[in-house]
This record gives structure tokens, sequence and C-alpha cells, in this order.
């Protein structure tokens, strides 16, 4: 009995790993294990399935069209005010501990005062956790309404994360519409139609991902409207908050914190353009205290108590980067931001097979439909994203990985003029991939 022979068995359990993930047109991943299961699938998944396909032959710079960080390219740089913060509060040596549960309490007491810039009451520290990026926020926020036969109203189009962790958690999952051809503002008629006893929240994402829109204070107000005559929280991730620069202003939902409970999810990550310093937070919008009343407070925080929470430095930092940063960096993103925008909608009007029906006016994202007709030898979202990858060196999001099938993500905040070529090769490929009839 050498090398622990004697342990060998063929009834290992664990045999739900799997290192190959496919997305079908239905936006589920299936494995290549014999134990299949459907869930939604992460941006992160679809755009490792996509650059697998890059060819590496080709010289040309690679272009990344398919996610919200334009954080290497140098016009995007962060602040210098939010760089010094994170080296003073390293060499301050004082945030070298353990933080705690929901966050230290300054930075809390500072995103507080942030938010309530916006908002016609004010925040206090007790309203708010850290979190490790939005995502923790996400994942925390979910957790804490998931119960047995709970379920959650999600956009379509939307963000895939809030389906793929749902699933995860065993919390059920309905989509109410946005429409395109009006704004992508929300059905609705589609809300009501799909609550029903054991919807306890919906998620709204504004300014929008992966719509680029940006919804206006009249709608938010009727949304919060049909929130509480349904019963049902708002969660509001407004991680691309204040990145707006059509003719929409920024309106954060908790502004109708004393119509519908809000919980609001944000971070550092896009305003500031560094989300790799992973410090995002959730905040209770709630002046009647509804939340605490019915344990949803209580869950927050509790779960908080066994999640990781963010670096202590960067919880240092983030008093001074939310306190001194200058208008001028802010106005600088959003004018890089509106000039992309402009060159992506402008550009995507001269390729016939894509149709864009609302001009972004928020975030760092467009929606475009595809044309099929147009194309030859294109099957699918997926197929066109796939043979795009091959044959010009750049990574777009295929529309069915945020719900859209035949639909195209595409990310313009890049440098001007990388994202001039990078629209110049969509253009030569839709051409050479026109249909002849």
């Amino acid at each position: 009995m050498e090398n622990g022979e004697a342990n060998i068995t063929n009834k290992w359990r664990f045999n739900n790993a799997s290192s190959n993930v496919n997305i079908d047109n239905n936006n589920n991943v299936t494995t290549d294990n014999s134990t299949k299961k459907s869930r939604g699938v992460t941006v992160r998944e679809a755009r490792t399935m996509i650059m697998e396909n890059l060819n590496h032959q080709d010289q040309r710079p690679m272009l990344a069209l398919a996610h919200g960080d334009p954080s290497i390219f140098p016009c995007f740089r962060t602040c210098q005010n939010a760089q010094d913060a994170v080296v003073q509060a390293i060499s301050s040596g004082q945030f070298n501990s353990y933080g705690t549960a929901v966050g230290l309490l300054p930075p809390r007491k500072a995103v507080a005062e942030y938010l309530s810039r916006d908002l016609p009451y004010e925040l206090s520290p007790n309203d708010v956790v850290l979190t490790i990026g939005c995502t923790q926020a996400i994942d925390i926020a979910l957790s804490s309404i998931a119960s047995p036969g709970a379920n959650v109203l999600l956009p379509s189009p939307g963000y895939p994360y809030y389906d793929v962790f749902s699933a995860h958690i065993g919390l059920e999952t309905r989509h109410f519409d946005l429409v395109p051809n009006n704004g992508w503002e929300v059905d609705l008629d589609c809300i009501e139609a799909l609550a029903d006893a054991n919807t306890v929240a919906m998620v709204l994402i504004n300014p929008g991902n992966p719509c680029g829109n940006v919804f206006t204070y009249n709608h938010l107000q009727k949304v919060a409207e049909v929130a509480k005559k349904l019963g049902i929280m708002v969660i509001s991730d407004e991680v691309y908050g204040h990145l707006t620069f059509g003719s929409n202003p920024y309106v954060p939902m908790g502004v109708f914190g004393s119509i519908v409970p809000v919980i609001t999810l944000g971070s550092l990550s896009k305003r500031w353009i560094v989300p790799g310093w992973r410090l995002g937070w959730l905040v209770i919008n709630d002046p009647h205290a509804i939340l605490q009343k019915y344990g949803v407070v209580d869950s927050i925080k509790r779960i908080a108590s066994i999640s990781a929470d963010p670096a202590s430095f960067i919880q240092g930092a983030l008093p001074q980067i939310l306190e001194n940063t200058s208008e001028d960096f802010f106005t600088k993103v959003i004018n890089i931001l509106r000039h992309d925008a402009d060159i992506c909608y402008d550009k995507l009007q001269d390729i016939p097979c894509l149709i864009c029906p609302h001009k972004p006016e928020g975030s760092m994202f467009v929606m475009a439909k595809l044309d099929l007709s147009r194309l030859d030898g294109i099957t699918d979202d997926i197929d066109f994203c796939i043979k795009l990858a091959k044959e010009e060196k750049m990574i777009i999001l295929p529309g069915v990985t945020v719900g859209a099938k035949n639909w195209l993500r595409i990310t313009f905040a890049l440098e001007p003029t990388s994202l001039e070529d990078g629209l110049e090769r969509l253009k030569a490929f839709c051409q050479r991939h026109a249909a002849t009839n």
C-alpha cells in the first residue's frame, strides 16, 4: 500500500466542476460535464469565451469593446487626489488591521454625506455597508431577500450577474422589459403582470448597463409608485452614477425613498475609473424604516458579518477621495465619454446591419441590434462575436449575455482613436460578411 493506492475510488461525488463553459441562445451556460446546469452567464465568462478565438498571429493591438474598464488608457487615469489618498492611508500605518463587518466608521460617514448631497433627506453612517466593489453589494442585497419561494424582478436587457448570483442562492428571477424605442424605459405594465405574492424586490440599473440610458425623474417616480403598489422594494444599481452626458440628468432612486424603500448599490469603480480598487457600498434609503421593521436591515448586516470586507487602507482613503476630488476631473471624464458616445453612435449609423435605437446618454455602453438578413454566414450574435474576434482581433459582447439575443453590447469608453479603430474594424467585418442578394 504505497502512495495512497488503497484510497483510490470511483465513487467521489464532487463531479460538478467544469473547465469549459458554453453559452446557448437562451443565455444559459452548459458545461462539458455530465451534470449540466443552466444559469446565466457573467460578462467575464462571455469575454473569456470570445477571447479564446482571437487570432494571435494578427499583429494589430487587441481592442476590447466588451467591458466597462477604460483604466488602461492614459486619458481615463484616475485623479491625483485619489492616488494620494491611498498612499497617505498606507503610509499612516493606521489601516493595517482588520476592519469591521459593515466597514470603518469614517468612510461610512463619508459615503453617507456624499450620497446625501443629492437626496431630500440625510443619510447616516448606520445606513451604509462598505463592500468589495459593487459585486459584493449585489451579493449581499440579493442574499438579504432570498427565502424559499421568493422571486425578484430583473430588467431585460440587464446586467447578467444578477441572474448568476440569484441562481447560486436559489432566488427565482423574472424579467421585465426595457423598451428600446422609448429610451429603454421600464415597461411598467410588465412589472405588474410579473409580480405576485412572492415577489420581494425589483432591480433597476441607472445609468443603464447595458443600454446606456438615463431614466428621467418622472419615470423613476412612476417606478416608485408601482413598487409601492406591489409592496416590493427597489434595489437600485447606481455604479455608473453621475456618468451622464445627454439631456437627462442623473437622479438617484433614493430621492423616492419616502415612497418606497430603496437599497442603493454603488462604488468608486466607474466614476473614479478604479475598478481594481474594489471599494463599493450598499446604502439603505428608507426614511420610514420599513426595511428595519421587516428585518431586512438586520439580514444585510448579518450577511455582511460573514463576508469579507474591503481592504482597510482603501477604506481609510475613501473620505479624502469623496470629499476632495475636484470637479475638473469629473468634467474631463464626462467630456471624453460624451465624445466617445458621439463617435460610436455616428459610426454605427454607417453600418447597415446594425440598428442602434437610442443614442447613449450615460454609463459606458450602447446596444445595437443585428439585422441578420443583411449578413451572410452569420447565424446569431455569438457567431458574430466569435468570427469578429478571429478576423479583426477585437472583442464585443454578444447580446444574449445580457438577455438580448441577436443584439450587441458595445463599450465606447476607450481612448477616442482606439475607439475609432475598433469601429472601423467592425465596419470592415460587416462589409466582408454583407449579404450579396
